[in-house]
């Protein structure tokens, strides 16, 4: 009986929300770009082909933290700190509804089911530290009083531009909810506090080393939104997670997620408007269209949305008491046997993870064996094993790694090419001096030309081959 009430309870005040993210973030590590964040925490590297000059690392400061994590308890421990944080975010963005939520087994159960849906965006990303330090401003900015907190966040702000491009979000945020109180406020003193306090947000970048860098770096990451540029073009149009859930279905790919993505947003974009055109809620109302924008920009954008969407969801629901109250016995036991099959579902999918490193996707085992075959040439390498390779294989430089934002579309183009034209690879390998490459066979596997030109070619041989990656050697 007690644990019927826990769980009653916790479905009731919206608690199941934050667990069940936290449960559903223990999964391998999927993003192949930790990897490259790991071997940057350990030492700065840059990729053998060109980059461009001066690179900031704007991330520093999760890679250091994620890789002290690393080295403590390895992949294991990366996964469980995940979990962790990503339970506390949505924890976070709930804390000031806590009170209004009012939450039934069919609400819960139409929520988790969203969470489950898109589990796979809870991944150990910069984003996710972004979204922390967001859940402290959303619950600290609009009460903002009292000098030590503002202290605090501007100390916070000044951190997170050392966390990710998206430091921007917060003085954004800031200017959101504490413009209207600024012209609003009929105490001079507390308007020039305020404004002395928002200006100081948006110049904390400008207090760091490499401030103007820093400072100007929010834009490179709305031009590889956008496209605006040739170099953000090509990278928004063919690299996977970062195109838009338009062009993924237009490609025929992730059909059913990227429907219910665009349709969660859409409906997101019409509730928003509709709440700021009536002057209500305006702060979470203007959070959610920002973010449902910029998940239909881009796909890997639905981790920003969906802890809004959360909040936006169970506040509308709760605000609909009489549809709660009218909620029949056969529909709330209807939402328990949702939740019990999708947890369900969650404790079986456990069961085929037998590595806490998604190896599909990064080449373990052709690492291995290219560290155990030391060679005196340079490597080629497909873009999402560069990152592993260079934390695991230091000694060998790659060709690219996931850090696009260091390329020039002139690159992007030529190594595209080479997906496509198998002789344009063979000449330019001869002219860097590459004599080893490595390609994955299944996971995002676009190399197929390349690799029957590789293994006709007389002075190539396949020097490792296993289930998810083949190394071809020069003779």
């Amino acid at each position: 009986m007690k644990l019927c009430a826990i769980t009653k309870r916790a479905i009731g005040s919206g608690l199941l929300v934050p667990v069940s993210v936290a449960l559903f973030a223990l999964f391998p590590l999927t993003d192949t770009d930790i990897w490259w964040h790991l071997a940057c925490a350990r030492e700065w590297y840059l990729t053998w082909s060109p980059v461009r000059l001066p690179a900031v690392n704007v991330h520093e400061y999760f890679q250091q933290v994620v890789y002290a994590a690393y080295s403590l308890g390895g992949a294991p421990l990366l996964v469980a700190f995940k979990a962790l944080l990503w339970g506390t975010v949505f924890a976070l963005f709930l804390w000031p509804f806590r009170k209004a939520i009012r939450c039934n087994a069919v609400t819960a159960a139409t929520l988790t089911v969203t969470l489950f849906v898109f589990r796979y965006c809870f991944e150990i990303r910069p984003v996710l530290f972004s979204l922390l330090i967001l859940g402290v401003y959303w619950n600290l900015l609009p009460g903002l009083r009292r000098v030590p907190v503002a202290v605090a966040i501007l100390i916070l702000q000044w951190l997170w531009c050392r966390v990710q491009g998206l430091y921007i979000l917060g003085p954004l945020f800031a200017a959101a909810v504490l413009l209207p109180q600024i012209v609003k406020s009929a105490n001079a003193r507390e308007r020039l506090l305020k404004s002395a306090f928002l200006l100081s947000m948006f110049a904390m970048p400008l207090l760091h080393g490499d401030g103007l860098r820093l400072f100007l770096y929010p834009l490179g990451l709305l031009d590889r939104l956008l496209g605006i540029t040739p170099s953000a073009a090509v990278f928004a149009s063919s690299i996977a997670e970062n195109r838009s859930p338009f062009s993924i279905l237009a490609a025929g790919e992730n059909v059913l997620g990227c429907v219910f993505a665009v349709a969660m947003c859409a409906v997101s974009c019409a509730w928003s408007l509709r709440n700021i055109l009536y002057r209500r809620e305006w702060t979470l109302s203007a959070s959610l269209l920002t973010t449902a924008v910029l998940a239909l920009v881009a796909e890997r954008n639905m981790a920003l949305f969906l802890p809004i969407f959360a909040v936006a969801f169970l506040h509308e629901i709760s605000r609909a008491e009489c549809c709660l109250q009218n909620v029949n016995l056969f529909y709330k036991w209807s939402g328990v046997a949702v939740l019990a099959f999708v947890f369900g579902l969650w404790a079986r999918s456990l069961a085929a993870y037998d590595s806490f490193v998604a190896y599909q996707r990064v080449p373990v085992d052709a690492a291995k064996w290219m560290s155990a075959h030391p060679h005196a040439g340079r490597l080629f390498n497909d873009d999402r094993a560069g990152g592993y390779l260079a934390f695991v294989n230091p000694s060998d430089s790659v060709y690219v790694d996931g850090r696009f934002i260091l390329k020039t579309a002139d690159f992007f183009e030529r190594y595209l090419r080479f997906a496509e034209e198998p002789g344009l690879f063979f000449s330019e390998a001869d002219s860097w001096g590459v004599d080893r490459a490595v390609f994955p066979l299944r996971y995002y596997a676009r190399w197929g030309r390349v690799l029957d030109a590789l293994d006709s070619a007389p002075e190539w041989q396949v020097g490792h081959v296993d289930e998810y990656y083949i190394v071809f050697c020069k003779k």
